[in-house]
């Protein structure tokens, strides 16, 4: 099913419906022509054509009430009618495709080109002997038998080339197939519920068909089309659609359309489903997108595919492709060019993260590197040819020479190229994919649905969480532990007898009615187990206290089916009270009333006393019970709920929209307090995220008291600490000014100590977030995570800079408009979160110290070398293996180092702290100082050390000298001890450490060598290598082990004191950070700096200041960056950065310098 297109898919389905159409009352078109119309319009046609919704039931074979049969065949019969609830993906790419897109790369096709133009000149021989006299520039003439090898060379570069695409390109695959797995594994999750032969039924989301019953509550994503038959106060946000943002509000007369992909924002209610798949409407839009998407993948090969985005809010399984193009689009290369980059960043600014911002900027500044040293080898090259040719050697240029002399020119283009291509770190893309795409298949085992790739690494530079208290923090199974009922304080379940018989029945009553009727206790699944609360888990408690009290809501309910409800008001988060009206025998109405207990009690006028009977109920009684019950409840943090009730005459009937009247006079019948236990493992989980610097702030609907001891429960506060817990109110009142806008910078005075919202609305949890991430107010900006599960939280998961949905509790609209899903609703799993994302930054910054190394010792080489013997050291082919090596192979070994608890005592990285930081910096260098020392050496006087022949100045087609050999053997056994001193970033001494539980880098290391010693031993003329002997090799291995020790050598060099050292890599240009990140600055923090040097803080503070004193009279003699100094001098005197300091350059902030992050240290001006 899933290769046909969408038009096969439906023209598929077309045929079938005109052929059955007669089974049915109506046909597909008919129903899809149907849900077209909106309102009046809808309710008009209906009366038309089919009298009444009810009607419509009879014509499709249901019934409202009992739903369909829920029979096979029947079921396989509506599916073939009139299609499936399933939206056919668009087809992934193939491999073929995939290989072709990895051929467009720029450097490769330059390459392929260069070796073709090589392959076809060796097969050229000019007529006549005379070419002997063109090029004896270059040393004696060949051999007749190396002439016939010149084409080794050009079809070794198009295999290698072959290679290093297969490569790009299975990557790809594997990369897009493990996300339509992901995505696949969400789909299989989303369940809706039904009634099927009078039973309510769950059933995943592409089993809905034609007829089914659904039940629609708050919170639903529906998932197909239909009409509305009965429920109460139904609200539909349908801006995902119509994208008017005002909530419609659905009734049998007036509108009953309910579309797909549409929210629910309040009220329940039944529907018949009418349209499913392709023929609902958000299907039938999706198959114009499938339709557009590949029209417009012709005209931008390149680009991201448009539909992805299109709508966030619609299902998920139609967020599929397009979510899947959107996500896992790896950066591009460096030589994707700038201007490619900037029209992405502007198709879509949020998905593009921190790092790969951090990572495409310095991709590119390389790329630019790179073409300016390969064209500068090239003209040198070329340059020194013909002045050596023709101009000291005085050769004329004879016509038969001229193939001969192209020849030398295509080398010296291939030489070019190779350098270009080295520089070029197409491995950062890739190490980026590999290491988030292994990230989230790891983060599935911890509980972590990853739904947007970047989120997972923008969770490790998280500095605050703003959590849910309720199911997040607390295990969600609410049990009643205290009650006051009848004037008596219970502190624990009351025996039924000891309460007045009325009052029971009433208290039963109101429990059993007053609650959605989908919320019920069932026996437990095990022996033993606890009973299963299913449903609202608030109201589960109070039916678990009905239990209690040895009474059965069942029967209650029996009695008064939801059908008979007179009018519900049901809860939403401005009234937090739910309210149900039934009539009673003798034609009066009774309401019954649960809400927040200081809202409800506001509302009471009358309580119920000992005898069952009402007494008066005045505001100064209320406070009493407000000081004697209700707050020690909250203190032992309990949630506390007020059950109530009041009965209204049968004539006159009351105005049931007027909702002040009705919701007023109410009499008491009880205050229950309902504990929530705090999950055993939160307070060593939020432990873990302030000791890694993360701020945890509770934001809740519940009392300020409960929340309060909560919060203690938890220790997101510790008594005696400074901190604020405020209501929403208080909130409210102090963030806006006098005309009641919120201001940035009152929110700023409120955000840094407050650590409890309480009694909030989602307005203000979004105002908070808003609030924190804009604020400017801190050294380095905040990176916000928020937990959230109900539909009021979905502005501000979006907002957030990380959004966790919770996967059991969570309403659809939540977990559409989270980045992951926390699959056990647990707090810990957010820690988790926290270390793979810190991970994947680590990963990453590991991949680029050692992939720089790289570069720039083999750019070096091949340019020194090139200049000064008219040849590269390395060969093409050569380059092409170390670059396979370093980006395929490293990228995989060291993007795969499993997470380790150490990643946690840390602070968070900013967003712009550099990807290469200081001690990288320094790693880099250092390391490239000792491979180029040492290549050089053996270049230079390698013939005299190891009495072999020089292979420098070789002829044309010589064959390959042990001379060269044993440097490109060198230079490859240098990486791989390189790439394990790679595996620590922060100074680290013990670089071994964990090795072994990373499989994947031990195998490629070895796998590496191996290669290595065959390339070697039997490349032969490809490679350019001639066989080497035991000692040799030993040498070779121990100048590599060399690598080990002087990586300790390193380490011992305080990095603070290598003050001219730049970082590179650091996001600063104004089109791609809002305005307030460039006020900040971050300072860097280096574990083993610290550790080394605890004693030296003090000292280090008294150097500081004297600095930052003589860098202030410099800047002030030389007026050049007085705003580095000042930015400086507020940095040293907060006290909190006093260590970081410890490795803090002192920072010039000149324009010049910022523009140009990766030039080498420019004279740094203005500097004490």
């Amino acid at each position: 099913m899933g290769d046909m297109t969408n038009s096969d898919f439906y023209s598929k389905n077309q045929r079938n419906e005109s052929s059955h159409g007669g089974e049915f009352g109506c046909t597909m078109e008919e129903l899809r022509s149907l849900m077209e119309l909106r309102g009046t319009e809808a309710v008009v046609k209906i009366k038309e054509t089919y009298g009444d919704t009810e009607a419509i039931c009879r014509r499709l074979k249901t019934s409202p009430v009992e739903g369909l049969p829920g029979t096979a065949p029947d079921l396989e019969k509506r599916k073939q009618i009139f299609g499936q609830n399933f939206i056919p993906p668009k087809k992934p790419k193939t491999f073929l495709q995939l290989v072709w897109e990895a051929l467009q790369d720029v450097t490769l096709i330059i390459l392929e080109i260069a070796a073709i133009i090589s392959l076809g000149l060796s097969f050229y021989h000019p007529p006549g002997e005379s070419n002997e006299g063109c090029a004896t520039a270059q040393g004696g003439a060949e051999d007749e038998g190396e002439a016939e090898a010149g084409w080794i060379e050009g079809a070794a570069i198009l295999l290698s080339v072959i290679c290093v695409v297969l490569v790009t390109a299975f990557n790809d695959w594997s990369k897009e197939k493990q996300f339509r797995g992901l995505q696949s594994r969400i789909e299989q999750e989303q369940k809706f519920t039904v009634v099927r032969a009078g039973q309510v039924v769950q059933i995943p989301v592409a089993e809905i068909v034609v007829g089914d019953i659904a039940q629609v509550k708050y919170g639903d994503l529906l998932p197909a089309d239909g009409l509305f038959i009965q429920g109460n106060d139904l609200k539909i946000d349908e801006s995902s659609l119509t994208g008017e943002s005002d909530q419609v509000r659905k009734s049998v007369d007036k509108d009953p359309m309910l579309l797909s992909g549409t929210h629910v924002m309040e009220g329940s209610g039944r529907m018949v489903v009418t349209a499913v798949g392709v023929n609902s409407q958000t299907g039938i839009i999706f198959t114009l997108l499938g339709a557009g998407g590949e029209e417009e993948e012709k005209k931008d090969k390149k680009g991201k595919m448009q539909d992805g985005n299109v709508d966030a809010s619609q299902s998920k399984a139609k967020q599929q492709d397009g979510a899947a193009a959107m996500e896992m689009q790896p950066l591009k290369s460096a030589e994707g060019g700038d201007a490619d980059d900037k029209k992405k960043a502007n198709m879509h600014k949020k998905e593009k993260s921190v790092l790969q911002g951090k990572l495409t900027k310095l991709a590119v500044q390389i790329g630019k590197a790179g073409l300016v040293m390969s064209a500068i080898t090239v003209i040198i090259l070329v340059l020194y040819f013909t002045v050596d040719t023709f101009v000291v050697n005085k050769k004329p240029w004879l016509p038969e020479c001229t193939p001969v002399y192209v020849q030398y020119f295509v080398k010296f283009f291939i030489i070019g190229v190779t350098v270009l291509v080295v520089a070029v770190p197409e491995g950062l893309p890739l190490a980026v994919t590999i290491s988030l795409a292994y990230s989230v298949k790891k983060m599935m085992k911890d509980n972590n649905l990853v739904r947007h790739l970047d989120a997972c690494e923008t969770m490790g530079n998280a500095t605050a969480i703003c959590s849910d208290k309720t199911g997040t923090l607390t295990t969600n199974r609410m049990t009643v532990v205290q009650a006051y009922i009848g004037d008596v304080h219970y502190k624990e379940i009351p025996d039924p007898s000891s309460i007045n018989a009325k009052t029971l029945e009433l208290l039963v009553n109101a429990i059993a009615i007053n609650s959605a009727y989908t919320t019920k206790i069932l026996p437990p699944e095990k022996e033993g187990a606890l009973p299963r609360q299913v449903g609202n888990k608030t109201e589960c408690g109070l039916l678990g206290f009905v239990l209690d009290l040895k009474q059965d809501y069942e029967p209650v309910r029996i009695q008064m089916p939801e059908e008979k409800l007179y009018k519900v008001y049901t809860f939403n988060s401005v009234r937090k009270s739910m309210s149900t009206v039934i009539k009673l025998p003798d034609e009066s109405f009774r309401m019954y009333s649960k809400g927040a207990s200081e809202i409800v009690l506001k509302k009471c006028c009358k309580i119920l006393n000992g005898a069952g009977e009402p007494r008066v109920f005045r505001p100064r009684d209320r406070d009493e019970m407000v000081k004697k019950v209700i707050e020690p409840m909250a203190c032992d943090g309990l949630r506390t709920i007020c059950v109530a009730y009041r009965d209204f005459p049968s004539s006159p009937e009351p105005d049931w929209d007027n909702e002040n009247d009705i919701l007023n006079d109410l009499t008491c019948i009880c205050v229950v307090g309902i504990e929530d236990p705090v999950r055993p493992e939160v307070p060593e989980a939020i432990r873990k995220c302030q000791r890694a610097g993360i701020t945890v702030r509770m934001v809740t609907g519940d009392n300020i008291n409960t929340a309060r001891a909560i919060a203690i429960k938890c220790g997101i506060i510790h008594p005696g600490e400074d901190f604020l817990c405020l209501e929403g109110k208080e909130f409210n009142r102090r963030i806006r000014n006098e005309k009641g806008e919120i201001e940035q910078e009152r929110i700023d005075k409120i955000w840094p100590k407050l650590r409890v919202l309480a009694r909030s609305s989602p307005t203000d949890k979004h105002t908070l977030v808003k609030g924190i991430i804009d604020s400017t107010h801190t050294e380095q900006r905040q990176v916000v995570a928020v937990t959230g599960d109900g539909t009021n939280d979905g502005p501000a998961l979006k907002k957030a800079d990380v959004g966790f949905a919770m996967g059991i509790a969570g309403t659809d609209v939540a977990k559409e408009a989270s980045d992951i899903i926390l699959t056990d609703d647990n707090f810990s799993s957010i820690v988790k979160a926290v270390m793979w994302g810190r991970n994947v930054y680590d990963s990453i910054s590991k991949f680029l110290q050692f992939q720089l190394t790289v570069n720039v010792v083999a750019v070096i080489v091949a340019f020194t070398g090139a200049c000064i013997t008219q040849d590269s050291p390395l060969k093409a082919v050569q380059m092409l293996w170390v670059n396979l090596i370093m980006d395929t192979f490293a990228s995989l070994a060291l993007a795969t180092e499993p997470p380790t608890e150490t990643l946690l005592l840390r602070k968070p990285y900013g967003r712009n702290k550099p990807l290469i930081s200081r001690t990288m910096m320094k790693n880099i260098l250092g390391h490239a100082v000792y491979q180029l020392t040492l290549i050089f050496t053996l270049l230079f006087v390698g013939e005299k050390m190891f009495q072999i022949d020089s292979g420098r100045n070789a002829p044309l087609h010589s064959p390959p000298s042990e001379h060269y050999t044993i440097i490109f053997n060198t230079f490859v056994m240098m990486q791989l001890f390189n790439e394990i001193n790679a595996r620590k970033i922060h100074g680290e001494r013990n670089v071994f450490d964990g090795i072994f539980r990373n499989p994947i880098f031990c195998t490629i290391v070895l796998g590496t060598f191996a290669i290595q010693i065959v390339i070697v031993q039997f490349g032969g003329k490809p490679f350019s290598c001639s066989p080497l002997q035991l000692d040799q090799w030993m040498w070779c291995i121990f100048i590599g082990l060399g690598e080990l020790v002087w990586g300790q050598v390193i380490a011992t060099i305080p990095t603070s004191r290598l003050k001219f050292l730049k970082e590179a890599g650091r996001l600063t240009q104004k089109e791609e950070i809002p305005e307030e990140e460039l006020n900040e600055d971050v300072e860097e923090i280096d574990h083993a700096e610290r550790e080394l040097r605890r004693g030296q803080i003090l000292w280090f503070r008294g150097l500081n200041r004297i600095q930052t004193q003589i860098e202030v009279v410099n800047t002030f003699k030389s007026g050049a960056s007085f705003q580095g100094a000042l930015r400086r001098q507020s940095s040293v005197t907060s006290q909190s950065q006093d260590v970081a300091n410890l490795s803090s350059p002192s920072r010039v902030s000149l324009s010049n310098a910022l523009s140009s992050p990766t030039s080498l240290p420019p004279a740094a001006a203005g500097q004490g």
